[in-house]
Order: structure tokens, then C-alpha cells, then sequence
């Protein structure tokens, strides 16, 4: 059965429906990861997106259940050059095509993705829709002026505050669309973790007298986030603060830095981010569509992208304040960088 993406540009691409046979709508954009498309699916951070991987070969060894970085995929589309309908893996569980049908995403295949690609590098991400329909162009135009993500963060966020135990440091943990390897990487090393919905008041964080409070990375662009803004300037100097991806944006805007959005993000495992404290490069995953463009004035650059020189992370000058814009946890992705969760627990002495 073919099926059409059809970009805001009014440029179409045709392939074959796989998935959830059903019209979706979101913003194209594109992932260079050459495995690991099961956490790219399921990170919240994609809420809203159709994803594309540049990687010809989806699919080929299969999908599990210990592997998910949350309960449900998050994309609104996903998009591949070949999806493999014979994956052969000793931890297969489930081939991809049944995954996305049995969780309502819309899928392509046989598509060019690399001349897809390039006109999203060329041009920017942009929205787009995935049909098995012809409609006119005054259709079309609606459904991609309608769709908004302005409350992706709400929607993936957890609904209520839980406690996971654990006998070391305690850390307040803000889920704006947390990966379940953040979690992992906190709880091996013994932390107690309060995790509080996005909405979650100030009054809220500090009741729990945490050690540290992490903010989460997440979807969606942070000056949307007027309120937790807000909120996060209330807990400034109170606490210890950490953030990754989304969090490392809003402790920025909270401090009086500035953000952007770039030109087609950084989505990928295989970006090289230099610690200009340490003096050493190391290779990133990666997943943000917007970046720190003005660092806050008593703020200095930690990290920076060896791509394209963007700030990759930033440390207070006088509090403990320290943020990524990358994933340390990865999934998928290398761990070069994981030992930053220890740095971020020695901010509470």
C-alpha cells in the first residue's frame, strides 16, 4: 500500500505504509544514529515528530521490552529506506512493523532518505503530513497550520509525584519527558529520586528537602515554558541544580540567558562535544531542535559542539548550577560522557 509524505514546502515523497494506517501530522526531522531506533522511538523528547533515519536499514534486530526509554513510542511518524520484515536477533521480541501498528504510529519505507534529509539540512525542519489520501493544497495547508506542540512537555510528563528508594544522596527530579536511562543511571548509583510532574510548584520541590534537583530533557521549545520558567527562578540558590537537553535550556532562560532554534538540531549518536574543563573531546547522543544561544552573564561555557560550536554545557560562576545539552545516558548512543552523572552529584557536598 504507497503512501505520501507531503512537506510544507509542497515537496512529496512516496513509499510504503507501514505501521498504523492512519493520516499523522508533525514536524520532519531527521536522526543519524546507525542503531538504536527503539529508544528513538520511545524518547519523549520526539513527541511531535516524524523522524527519519539516515541509516538505510531499520529494523533488523527486531525489537525487546528492557530497551524501551519510555512505555509507549512517542514519534508521530517514523520514516526509513528499508524497514527489515526479518529481524534475527537473540533478544528480538517483536518485529518494528508490528511495534508501530499496535501503537498507532504511522510509518514509511522505500522513501529517499537521503535526499530527504538534505533538503531538511538545506532547508530546516519543517512540518509535514504522512496520507494515503489526494487532497488539495487548501487541505494540506490547514492540517500543517493546525498542528502545534506547544503542550508536548504536559503530555509526556508524569501526572503525579512518585518516590523510587534508594539509601544515597536524595535528588528531586523535574520529568519533563525523562528517558528511563536517567533514572537507571541515578538509581545505580544509589540515589533516592523524588520524581515531580512539569507542573509540579517550587513549593513542591523544596517540601522534599532534596540533596539536588535534576531537570529533565523533554520536547518542544523552552520559551514555551513561560510558567516553569517561573518556578525555576524561585528555586535558583536554594538548591543545587543540575539539567539535561530541555532543563540544560530552561536553567538558562531562568538565569537570563537566551535560546534558538537551529537550523535542523542535533539528533544523532556520533556528535563530538569538547569539556573545555578537561581538555578532552568525547562523542555524544544527541536530540534537541533548540540551543542555549545567550549564555546567562554570571554563566561560563563548559561544552561546546565540535560541529557546529554551539554551547553544549554551562556552569554558574558562584552556585552550584551545572547543564548539558546532551545525553550523558545515551541510549542509544556511546557512554563517553556518563561519568557527568557523578559530577552532577558532587554539586551537593
Amino acid at each position: 500500500m504507497k503512501a505520501k509524505l507531503i512537506l510544507e514546502n509542497g515537496m512529496a515523497f512516496t513509499g510504503r505504509a507501514l505501521g498504523y494506517i492512519q493520516e499523522t501530522v508533525g514536524e520532519v526531522v531527521f536522526n543519524t544514529g546507525i542503531t538504536g531506533y527503539q529508544e528513538v522511538l520511545t524518547d519523549p523528547s520526539y513527541y511531535g515528530q516524524i523522524v527519519t533515519m539516515t541509516y538505510p536499514l531499520i529494523g533488523n534486530y527486531g525489537l525487546n521490552l528492557e530497551d524501551l526509554e519510555s512505555q509507549t513510542p512517542k514519534v508521530k511518524g517514523f520514516i526509513v529506506r528499508e524497514a527489515c520484515d526479518f529481524p534475527s536477533n537473540f533478544r528480538c521480541e517483536i518485529k518494528l512493523n508490528d511495534y508501530l501498528r499496535n501503537n498507532k504510529i504511522m510509518a514509511l519505507d522505500q522513501v529517499d532518505t537521503r535526499a530527504l534529509t538534505k533538503i531538511l539540512r538545506n532547508s530546516g525542519t519543517m512540518k509535514g503530513i504522512i496520507t494515503l489520501e489526494e487532497f488539495s493544497e487548501g487541505y494540506i495547508k490547514e492540517k500543517l497550520q493546525a498542528f502545534s506542540n506547544k503542550d508536548a512537555v504536559f503530555n509526556v510528563s508524569a501526572k503525579e509525584k512518585y518516590t523510587i528508594p534508594g539509601k544515597g544522596k536524595h535528588v528531586a527530579i523535574v520529568d519533563f519527558g525523562i528517558k528511563a536511562n536517567i533514572i537507571r543511571s541515578f538509581k545505580q548509583r544509589n540515589c533516592k529520586m523524588t520524581v515531580f510532574p512539569a507542573a509540579a510548584s517550587y513549593e513542591e520541590i523544596l517540601s522534599v528537602n532534596p540533596d539536588l534537583i535534576f531537570l529533565s530533557n523533554g520536547p518542544g521549545d523552552p520559551e514555551d515554558l513561560t510558567e516553569t520558567i517561573e518556578n525555576l527562578k524561585q528555586l535558583i540558590g536554594k538548591k543545587p541544580i543540575v539539567g539535561i537537553c530541555l532543563g540544560h535550556q530552561l536553567l538558562a532562560l531562568a538565569l537570563g540567558g537566551k535560546t534558538a532554534k537551529l537550523k535542523f538540531g542535533h539528533r544523532g549518536c556520533n556528535h563530538p562535544v569538547k569539556n573545555l574543563e578537561e581538555n578532552k573531546v568525547y562523542i555524544t547522543s544527541q536530540n534537541h531542535g533548540y540551543y542555549v544561544e545567550e549564555l546567562p552573564v554570571d554563566a561560563r561555557v563548559t561544552h561546546v559542539s565540535l560541529n557546529d560550536g554551539t554551547v553544549e554545557g554551562m556552569r554558574h560562576k558562584t552556585l552550584p548550577i551545572y547543564s548539558v545539552q546532551f545525553h550523558p545516558e545515551a541510549s542509544p548512543g556511546p557512554r563517553d560522557a556518563n561519568n557527568i552523572f557523578d559530577t552532577f552529584l558532587e554539586m551537593h557536598n
